[in-house]
């Protein structure tokens, strides 16, 4: 299939998708930058990303093509609630957890955002862990996990060992089980619906500053909104986001950082 297929000439704002998020906090400033210019970078034609206000205002700062919706307060609470839930009917996809506080008040606001919201998502971060709380939040959900191996372990209770085969065994049956498509990262990225399973081997091992995850998150909810299937959204952001790394690391090495890949995720996806 082609992601990205020729565009109608009269095409307008929006019609190529528009993607909430949900993402930062006092502390974590960068997720919702990674998540949103990331998306935009994949062909998004809007975001907007709902935080704690110092976030948003950090956020806004960077970039004057985010849209951004500041929230009251130090981290994602229960008042919050009915305010995304009010914006969520004008988007095509959602992303939640990147940069969230490790707080059981934010835990439970994402639940209940989860639970109310029927838009395909992507769930990463914290909101992997508010969900591994009550996993019936996400019964008739169109969802996308993409933890790493410690996030996997608290979604399903089953630790993954380096190993591509015992990866895929685990992966396809949590995907099966939990009728979600699950992304799992590593060296590999291992992929499944359940049914089918992928392995992603583009990336790097400098990929390990904080906010790689955050991009491929970006990338993924832009694939939704536009339309693209689940597995097939997991499976071409993980390479995207993979090989604009690549080519990120092969420009700055040890000093690489995922703000770095902004500029080469346009030069992946003209490929495609």
């Amino acid at each position: 299939m082609r992601i990205y297929p020729s565009r109608n000439k009269w095409t307008h704002k929006g019609e190529n998708g528009k993607v909430l998020i949900i993402s930062g906090s006092k502390q974590y400033s960068g997720s919702p930058i990674f998540n949103s210019i990331a998306a935009l970078k994949a062909g998004a034609d809007l975001i907007t990303v709902a935080g704690p206000k110092r976030a948003m205002d950090i956020a806004a700062a960077y970039s004057p093509d985010m849209i951004t919706y500041p929230l009251w307060g130090e981290e994602l609470k229960r008042e919050h609630i009915l305010e995304i839930l009010e914006l969520a009917p004008n988007f095509d996809s959602l992303i939640i957890g990147c940069g969230l506080s490790r707080k059981e008040e934010t835990y439970k606001a994402i639940r209940t955002v989860i639970n109310n919201i029927d838009l395909p998502m992507v769930i990463d971060a914290e909101a992997i862990r508010a969900v591994a709380e009550d996993l019936s939040v996400i019964k008739n959900k169109k969802v996308i996990f993409t933890p790493h191996a410690e996030e996997f372990r608290i979604l399903t209770g089953e630790e993954v060992k380096p190993d591509a085969k015992d990866r895929k065994e685990k992966v396809k049956r949590w995907a099966e089980k939990l009728e979600a498509v699950i992304l799992l990262k590593g060296y590999i990225d291992v992929i499944s619906d359940g049914r089918k399973v992928i392995f992603n081997k583009t990336g790097s091992p400098y990929m390990t500053k904080g906010g790689f995850g955050d991009t491929l998150s970006g990338i993924c909810g832009a694939l939704l909104a536009k339309g693209v299937e689940l597995l097939d959204a997991a499976n071409y952001a993980a390479y995207i986001n993979g090989r604009a790394g690549e080519l990120a690391v092969k420009k700055y090495g040890e000093g690489v950082m995922a703000s770095n890949i902004f500029e080469f995720i346009t030069e992946v996806t003209k490929k495609l």
